[in-house]
Formats: C-alpha cells, sequence, structure tokens
C-alpha cells in the first residue's frame, strides 16, 4: 500500500490540470477561495473515483442495478483504499451522532458483532457457550458416564415469593421433587415459601444413572428439562455434589448466568436498554448551579438576589421563601451572605413540612397551608413543561454540564 495518495493532472471542473499528493494516515484539508475547486478534488475526483473502483468489483448483474459511473476527468489516481464521503450538510445537534452514524459504517459494525462477536461472561470472564440438544447429550455421556445424576430445570432465580401456585402446578405435570436455594425436597399440598426472601426453585425433572445403553431416556429427559426451563438445565451430580449449567441460549458455564443471542440494537448506544436512567447513555448531566442563580450575595431577595425570580413580587413562591426564612428567623431584606446555611437549603431543594401562608397576603378568610418543592425543582419543571428554545436558554443560564454522577 502507498504511503500517499497521488493525483495527476485533475480536469474536473474548474480544476487546470491540478497534480496534488495527499499522504495517507493523517488529517488533510484542503482549502481555498470560494470557487476554486475543492469540492471537485475533493468529492468529484478522489471520491468519484474510489467509488468507481468499489463498484466495479461487482457482478456484472449487481452493476445494472447500479449504474454505470463516468470515469473523472484525471490522468492517474494512485494509492487509493475504498473512500468514504460525508456529504456536505446540516446535521442536527443529536449528541449521540458519531462519524459512524452519519455514514451509516455503524449499522454493518453493530451487525458484524451480532453475528461474529464472542460473548463473555461479566462474572466469571469465561467464554459464554450454547449448546444443541444434541451436543449436551454427548456431554451427559462423557462427563458423566456411570454417575447417578439428577437432571433439574430452572424455575425461579433469586427472586422473592412464597410461590405456592408454582408448586401445584410442578405436581399437576406429575414431578414429585424440587431443589429449593439447594435443598433437596418433596412437593407437598399447600406448599410454600417465606415470601420476603429470595428463593431459587429448580423441579426435578429425572434421576437416573447414565449409560450408553440408555442413551433414549437420556435424550428424552434433556429435552423435557430444556422445555421446562426454557432453554436452561442444571446437572446435579449426587456423588460429587456438584452442580454444572447447560443451555441452549447463551450461557457462562460457571456461573449459569445467561443471555439471549446478540441482536444489532444490543450494540446500538440509541437504544435504552442497559442505559444509565440518570444521564441517559451520555455520560453528562445538568445540573443547577446555585453561584448562577444567587450571583451577588451582598443583595437581598426582596432587590432581586434570586435571578430566575427577579425583584419581590407578590406571588405564591416569594410567600413560601418569606414563611421559610420567618422560621429562621430571618427576612426578606436581610442580604443572602447573612443567611444559615439551613434556610439557603430549603429556599434551593424546597421544605419537608408545610408553610403556613398568612390570610392577609392570600386574600382570604384563613391562613393557608402548603408544600415547598424549591427553587432547583421551579427552574427544572420549567425545562420540562416548556420546550421552546426561549424556556430552554432561560433553564441554561442557571446549570452546567458535569460528569453524571451515577
Amino acid at each position: 500500500m502507498s504511503d500517499k495518495i497521488e493525483v495527476l493532472g485533475a480536469r474536473v471542473h474548474n480544476l487546470k490540470n491540478i497534480d496534488v499528493e495527499i499522504p495517507r494516515g493523517s488529517l488533510t484539508v484542503i482549502t481555498g477561495l470560494s470557487g476554486s475547486g475543492k469540492s471537485s478534488l475533493a468529492f468529484d475526483t478522489i471520491f468519484a473515483e474510489g467509488q468507481r473502483r468499489y463498484i466495479e468489483t461487482f457482478s456484472a448483474y449487481a452493476r445494472n442495478f447500479l449504474g454505470n459511473m463516468e470515469r473523472p476527468d484525471v490522468d492517474k489516481i494512485t494509492g487509493l483504499s475504498p473512500v468514504i464521503s460525508i456529504e456536505q450538510k446540516t446535521t442536527n445537534k443529536n449528541p449521540r451522532s458519531t462519524v459512524g452514524t452519519t455514514t451509516e459504517i455503524y449499522d454493518f459494525l453493530r451487525l458484524l458483532y451480532a453475528r461474529a462477536g464472542e460473548a463473555y461472561s461479566y462474572v466469571t470472564g469465561e467464554r459464554m457457550v450454547k449448546y444443541t440438544e444434541e451436543q449436551i447429550v454427548k456431554l451427559l455421556l462423557n462427563d458423566y458416564l456411570g454417575r447417578k445424576v439428577y437432571l433439574l430445570a430452572p424455575l425461579v432465580q433469586n427472586r422473592k415469593g412464597h410461590y405456592r401456585e408454582l408448586f401445584e402446578t410442578v405436581m399437576k405435570k406429575g414431578y414429585l421433587y424440587v431443589r429449593v436455594d439447594g435443598e433437596l425436597t418433596e412437593v407437598t399440598p399447600g406448599m410454600k415459601l417465606d415470601r420476603y426472601k429470595n428463593h431459587s426453585i429448580e423441579v426435578v425433572v429425572d434421576r437416573l444413572v447414565v449409560k450408553e445403553t440408555d442413551d433414549h431416556r437420556l435424550q428424552n429427559s434433556v429435552q423435557n428439562t430444556l422445555k421446562q426451563g426454557d432453554g436452561l438445565m442444571l446437572v446435579y451430580d449426587v456423588q460429587r455434589e456438584t452442580v454444572r449449567h447447560y443451555s441452549r441460549r447463551l450461557m457462562c458455564p460457571t456461573s449459569g448466568i445467561s443471555y439471549n443471542d446478540p441482536a444489532p440494537h444490543n450494540f446500538s448506544f440509541n437504544s435504552p436498554q442497559g442505559a444509565c436512567t440518570r444521564c441517559k447513555g451520555l455520560g453528562y448531566v445538568s445540573l443547577i448551579d446555585r453561584d448562577l442563580i444567587i450571583p451577588d450575595k451582598s443583595l437581598s431577595i426582596h432587590d432581586g438576589a434570586i435571578v430566575p425570580l427577579g425583584k419581590h413580587k407578590s406571588s405564591m413562591i416569594f410567600w413560601q421563601i418569606d414563611a421559610i426564612l420567618e422560621k429562621y428567623g430571618f427576612t426578606e431584606n436581610d442580604p443572602v451572605s447573612s443567611l444559615s446555611d439551613e434556610a439557603l437549603d430549603e429556599i434551593f431543594d424546597g421544605s419537608m413540612e408545610r408553610l403556613r401562608i398568612p390570610a392577609s397576603l392570600t386574600k382570604t378568610t384563613s391562613d393557608y397551608y402548603c408544600t415547598y418543592e424549591g427553587l432547583v425543582k421551579y427552574i427544572r419543571s420549567t425545562q420540562d413543561h416548556d420546550q421552546s428554545a426561549t424556556a430552554q436558554k432561560w433553564v441554561g443560564q442557571f446549570s452546567r454540564e458535569c460528569t453524571c454522577p451515577e
């Protein structure tokens, strides 16, 4: 592979016999006056020739659907590899957009990982495996020949509940034994567990000594066990008192955790599956900054120290702040710097107790009692309810971006 792309005698559009050498493995900018031929060189010469050569590798049948591409007016281009062109268009400001998504190469990459990727257990680091019924039977004959084993189908894995209905269903299906939290026990009418504890329950589908002469029974038992366990099964070695997991799906052979077969959407960072609930997978959050809400602590709340609210007005939020200040022995004419941390915390984060608003303020016959959710919630609710650019810009002046704490 050449270490440079060499263009000789480019005459596309307004290019006048241009010779160019572009080093490979580096970022190169083509710059110049409007109409000087920047796009003609990049898109209509280098990209067009790279794409034409790629399409020529297709069969004649496939090329019929794509149409013939004209060779650019150029003497010679060497050193080209497969090319990508990102169109000169205004893309939306999506924080999840990358070069991969804009060029749609990421779609193919996701498909590659889903089909050719290898899964590893996040518990043990081992490579995940999956077996067919025939492979499981061969493994049992190989690993447990002459041994007494129990074939177990997992029904519940580490979940709370009394499971009385489950045990009744197991009895109706004709199974006599279950393994509850590692202990083998007979199923009895009305049987139930402690509903407030986590339980793991497996039904004993068959108890047998593994023999090559009895492989038909083993085959049927494995089939039934996988059916009852929804593609999962456990083999309990009675003598060694060990348990091994087998699965039709991707599974860790030691810990028994299983994954569904990977699909392309598992590798999409636009998919909400597994994303952090706080930042939705972006890695950063927008937090309300107290210093931006009250930049000048020498002012009083009455004179407009709280920038989002402005100067004192006869409104409910000011009455609520007055009630908080009164509780701590302050007034809204005191400078913010003199207020206690407790009073400021309640003003920002809200009050746990109901506040009394005097009847003289509300112009009613009796005092009014209400809860106060705080300045932060007030600004956030404005952001959530008013999606206009003006409202978002207003909220933006009181917030800063920081790494997601979750």
